[in-house]
């Protein structure tokens, strides 16, 4: 019987799952088995014309760790789960080597695949089991094949079995190929590394669509999250976000939910950039139903992944557990608006965990969709208002955001005791040098070189022996005293 690879390649489905999946002679894509390939061998266990490689194969007696109590098939073992393969030296099958570039198993691939079904994303106590066992290990163990996990109970190797009875990996990987994914495991090329950091929380696999490589582009990665609820303020600011973050080259990640999820993708795509939809639901089952369009659209131009399987709909609990990928994938995490009670802020707290960049967008104080990210910016979380800063905090050097500074008023040039003078002009009627000189704490002499100098740039006039300040251009309602006028190119004259 044959199987789906990553690739979308067919290969042989180990020993260990062909007796789960035998289907009277029809492959999981519906095609007649070929001639010598109808049944299993009653007596070898292997499909006819496939026995067990013989010793001029060269391929080792035993591969890997066997299953406690258990022997695994001649030739097939678990990988070790800290060390993964060489490039392109995975453990072969029938003495055929695996294509290029795959580091896992197929049988490894499978038993993930498996597995994903079996169990619920994020349970720590199956990431306990699959670092010590390996997942070739662990699946026998929950299907009544092998020694049970350590500490496993009663009810919930029962729950496990009754799960078992419906798990068909090999039809899984045939149906993601169809859909132009693929399925990457721990030791795949593209696995990002800094998923290890959730430790026993990691994801067992992920189902993926899409042509890029997820990889590399979650290297260069900002999460944008916040309420599905969401004002026209936090829509636009989501927005902006995506579109500057997608135009300085940066991925924007979210979860693709109604709201400011939605907004992040939309101004990626619209910037043409990359963007990566992290789904609670598998990735051939859109959700929320509304944004079909938009996740077929991120399918076609960037990314979509889910732990779980294809065909799985999404729960309250998967929402809140898709989050610990997101902030793990990424280098930081942005928090536009969000309420005290919000998984938004469960990204950013997980991501604060996990020594990732945590910043959040201030809104009205009067606002409680601002109530959350309010609270988040007073503890670790850093104020960010445009891409430009996102990028300074989680890029690398010369990754600055331009300084920011209010308007250059023309008398900010001026030197101090030229100010002065200019500001002991009254603004109503002409005056006098005395009392220039008095109001600015300076001599008859040196007022009046001052009062040249800023008749030289426009700022006063002489009427006689009194001096007066040079009218606006556009009279406003109230002028202070010391206004430089609006008149000419003053700046210009004092940068000469």
């Amino acid at each position: 019987m044959s199987m789906p690879s990553a690739d979308g390649d067919r290969g042989t489905v180990p020993a260990l799952f062909s007796d789960l999946w035998q289907r009277d002679g029809v492959t999981v894509e519906g095609q007649g088995l070929s001639e010598g390939r109808e049944g299993a061998d009653e007596s070898q266990g292997h499909p006819k014309g496939r026995g067990t490689p013989d010793e001029r194969q060269g391929l080792p007696e035993r591969r890997g760790v066997a299953d406690e109590g258990q022997g695994l098939p001649e030739g097939w073992g678990v990988a070790d789960e800290g060390q993964g393969h060489p490039e392109g030296q995975g453990v072969v099958d029938d003495g055929q080597r695996l294509p290029e570039g795959r580091g896992v198993p197929d049988e490894e691939r499978l038993a993930r695949a498996a597995l994903t079904r079996l169990v619920e994303p994020g349970d720590e106590a199956v990431g306990r089991w699959l670092r010590r066992m390996g997942p070739v290990a662990l699946w026998r163990a929950l299907t009544g094949k092998g020694k049970p996990p350590p500490g496993a109970t009663g009810d919930r190797l029962a729950g496990c079995a009754l799960r078992a009875a419906g798990v068909d990996p090999v039809a899984d990987l045939a149906l993601i190929a169809r859909c132009g994914g693929r399925f990457i495991c721990p030791g795949d090329l593209d696995w990002p590394g800094q998923l290890d950091d959730l430790g026993d929380a990691r994801p067992v696999g992920l189902w993926v669509r899409g042509p890029a490589g997820l990889r590399m582009w979650a290297l260069r990665s900002v999460a944008v999250v916040g309420a599905r609820a969401c004002s026209d303020y936090g829509a636009h600011v989501a927005a902006a976000l995506g579109t500057g973050l997608a135009e300085r080259g940066w991925v924007v990640v979210s979860g693709a939910a109604h709201g400011v999820d939605g907004a992040a993708h939309r101004g990626a795509l619209a910037a043409g950039g990359a963007t990566i939809a992290v789904l609670a639901s598998g990735v051939d089952v859109p959700y929320p139903r509304g944004h079909a369009e938009l996740i077929e659209r991120i399918a076609e131009q960037g990314l979509v992944l889910a732990e779980l399987p294809p065909g799985a709909h999404p729960t309250r609990a998967r929402f809140v557990l898709r989050n610990r990928v997101i902030a793990a994938l990424t280098r930081g995490t942005v928090v536009v608006e969000a309420q005290y009670r919000s998984g938004s802020l469960v990204t950013a707290r997980r991501a604060q965990q996990l020594g990732r960049s945590t910043m959040g967008v201030p809104g009205p104080v009067t606002s409680g969709l601002s109530a959350g990210v309010h609270e988040l910016l007073r503890g670790e979380a850093v104020l960010v208002s445009d891409a430009a800063e996102v990028a300074e905090l989680v890029g690398g050097i010369g990754d600055l955001a331009p300084e920011r500074r209010g308007p250059l008023v023309e008398r900010d040039l001026l030197d101090p005791v030229t100010a002065r003078v200019l500001e002991a002009l009254s603004a109503r009627g002409g005056n006098a040098l005395q009392d220039v000189a008095r109001d600015s704490g300076t001599g008859c002499d040196e007022a009046l070189g001052r009062l040249h100098e800023l008749l030289a740039l426009g700022f006063v006039e002489r009427h006689g022996d009194r001096w007066e300040l040079v009218r606006p251009v556009r009279p406003s309602g109230g002028v202070r005293r010391g206004d430089p006028p609006n008149r000419g190119n003053r700046v210009k004259g004092l940068r000469r």
